[in-house]
């Protein structure tokens, strides 16, 4: 198993009726807490409408983190590229990734509230055939290359970014997939990352995992590129504490309204969670195999199920959510990066090897050390009797 990194997809799922200035706060105090707890990455979505997924523009959080918390990396998750100009996306990433020092993920999909895409005329149909070719004018610009198009929204003449990518092996791109292989299949195409954020939230979902990346070896075989395992991040919702029922407590913070929201508000179906009383929504995270609310413990089963089911992958992102308070979700993440890291980032048996080494010689190691304690005692006394 390669090093496995960790991070967070924050879209996030805030109660309305808040006072949002805070919650941005909040969230953006949340990632300065993941980057001292040594989190790789750090996703923030793009949404317009009903009311708790308030971010509008992922690349103004990212911004604004990237002066806080100076080592994490960043991902747009997603930019829903079937909305804007190409051509301005691509130039507002590009200008982020170097706002970021090369830190930018640019994570793009059509787009998953039905209720953004109608304010400007857009069905979800329309929305994917768009991706598609708004993705190719991106893919194209980010390498440098001067672009004419016309898609259904916009046309480009002689298009081209002013800036070349901060770094030398350019910026990074990832594809938003859930449960259809729409979001493998350009990802292949193209040679991009695969952003799986609907890795749990299904059977269908989890059953997919392994058809994904057939389904990205397939396409980038077909189109001459390669694809690589290490660009796959998955996607799974995690509260957890020092004992199960703790973590069962605190929960019951804020669980409600994330159900409510995606059972009732959210025309996203892909997320179909159900329970009507806090414990049947514990159950059900943990029965489904949607996530995990518990103990590390459980949390490392969580993620080695998805290991094996998929075949393997680069990072695993938790859903961002209010279930718990503030000051419990922060303990959550450390809880998860004390954990859950060391057994996924090779650096958890090697300290266990280590006590276990010096515990097998701790006896004759003890009695030297009394010895010398008693050799050097004797030797002073001895001193002191010459000099007298």
């Amino acid at each position: 198993m390669h090093k496995l990194r960790f991070g967070y997809f924050i879209a996030p799922v805030h109660a309305p009726g808040r006072n949002p200035a805070a919650a941005l706060e909040r969230d953006l105090q949340f990632v300065e807490h993941l980057d001292m707890l040594g989190y790789d990455e750090a996703w923030f979505g793009e949404h317009h409408s009903a009311g708790s997924e308030i971010i509008a523009s992922p690349e103004i959080m990212i911004a604004a983190a990237a002066q806080r918390a100076q080592r994490i990396r960043f991902g747009t998750g997603v930019t829903s590229l079937s909305y804007h100009n190409p051509l301005w996306a691509a130039d507002r990433i590009m200008q982020l990734d170097h706002l970021t020092r090369g830190r930018t993920i640019f994570g793009v999909g059509p787009g998953s509230l039905p209720t953004d895409s109608a304010m400007i005329g857009l069905n979800p149909t329309d929305t994917r055939e768009l991706l598609q070719d708004n993705l190719d004018i991106v893919v194209r610009l980010l390498r440098g290359e001067t672009i004419s198009a016309k898609t259904r929204t916009h046309e480009l003449f002689d298009a081209k970014l002013q800036l070349a990518p901060f770094s030398s092996d350019g910026i990074d791109i990832s594809v938003a997939a859930v449960a259809s292989p729409t979001g493998a299949r350009l990802a292949g195409s193209y040679g991009l990352g695969l952003l799986s954020i609907g890795a749990t939230l299904s059977a269908d979902g989890f059953n997919a995992l392994a058809h994904h990346w057939d389904v990205m070896e397939e396409r980038a075989e077909a189109n001459s590129v390669t694809v690589d395992r290490r660009n796959w991040s998955l996607c799974s919702p995690f509260h957890i504490a020092e004992t199960e029922e703790e973590a069962h407590r605190q929960v019951a913070h804020g669980i409600k309204h994330w159900f409510e929201y995606f059972q009732h508000v959210a025309a996203f179906p892909q997320m179909a969670v159900n329970g009507s009383e806090v414990e049947e929504m514990i159950d059900f995270i943990n029965q489904s195999g949607i996530g995990v609310i518990g103990t590390p413990e459980q949390a490392r089963d969580q993620i080695q199920r998805l290991w094996d089911q998929s075949g393997g992958f680069g990072s695993l992102l938790q859903l961002g959510h209010d279930w718990a308070n503030p000051q419990d979700s922060k303990r959550s993440a450390e809880l998860f990066a004390q954990e859950v890291f060391p057994h996924f980032q090779g650096q958890y048996q090697s300290t266990i090897d280590a006590a276990e080494r010096a515990r097998a010689v701790r006896t004759g190691h003890a009695e030297a050390q009394l010895e010398a304690i008693d050799h050097m005692s004797r030797k002073y006394a001895q001193e002191l009797a010459d000099k007298a």
